[in-house]
């Protein structure tokens, strides 16, 4: 009889468990992000960051930029920047060709596809959702704060094929140059990175830590960020 009424207590409280995270969800309590591409492997999937997340890009000038890593070496990425002044234009540019960088040295054709942009909470029309060379893109109105969501392709250089998954890739915000000297983070997804080099600075290892907590320095100035990551690839689905 007793292992009965404790049987039916446990059940009563699992059963309040799910209706109270079912409660969570309709009112529209934030959950923990799921970042990464999207399930249909259709578009960018935006990366948020941690709901604590402050410092350039989120609470302070500058730029935050999250890269989540793909199999086929292609990167889901998600750029908050916050700038000192309003702006009525943008202009985009790409990553360099990986031909002249040190730890890929082999000519890359960088795309962004799949691109949204957010002026001030307000959507900016691109007139293209693929960016192939550099781009001044007039805004709707004057704003401090955007977001670019795109996945960036054709960045990437696989090493031998004997080391599955081992790449290089370089990486910049599109926004770089809008400010040269606006303060960047990056946060890059997965825990494959391996090592990081900045060649425009004067130190260029610019990596932190030790895998798999590797990070790249922090507060990079825009004009100066271009890295060049060496990484694991994660397994294709």
């Amino acid at each position: 009889m007793r292992n009965s009424v404790l049987a039916a207590v446990t059940l009563t409280l699992g059963i309040g468990t799910i209706a109270g995270c079912s409660a969570q969800e309709q009112a529209g309590i934030p959950v923990a992000p799921s970042p990464g591409p999207l399930a249909n492997g259709g578009g960018a999937a935006p990366v948020q960051p941690p709901p604590t997340a402050e410092g350039p890009g989120l609470t302070a000038p500058g730029i935050h930029l999250a890269a989540v890593p793909r199999g086929d070496g292609s990167f889901d990425i998600t750029e908050d920047v916050v700038l000192r002044t309003e702006v009525a234009l943008i202009r985009l540019q790409l990553p360099r060709s990986g031909q002249q960088l040190v730890g890929m040295m082999t000519q890359t054709k960088p795309v962004a596809t799949s691109l949204k942009i957010t002026a001030d909470d307000q959507p900016v029309p691109t007139g293209t959702v693929k960016l192939s060379k550099t781009q001044d893109l007039p805004l709707p109105v004057a704003a401090t704060r955007l977001r670019l969501v795109y996945r960036l392709s054709g960045s990437t250089v696989r090493s031998l094929p004997s080391e599955t998954g081992r790449a290089s890739a370089a990486i910049s915000p599109l926004m770089a140059g809008v400010d040269g000297t606006l303060p960047t983070n990056y946060q890059i997804a997965g825990g494959g990175l391996l090592n990081a080099t900045c060649p425009e600075m004067t130190e260029t290892r610019c990596a932190v830590g030790e895998p798999p907590g590797l990070g790249i320095q922090q507060g990079i100035p825009a004009g100066q960020s271009l890295a060049v990551l060496q990484l694991n690839l994660p397994m294709q689905p």
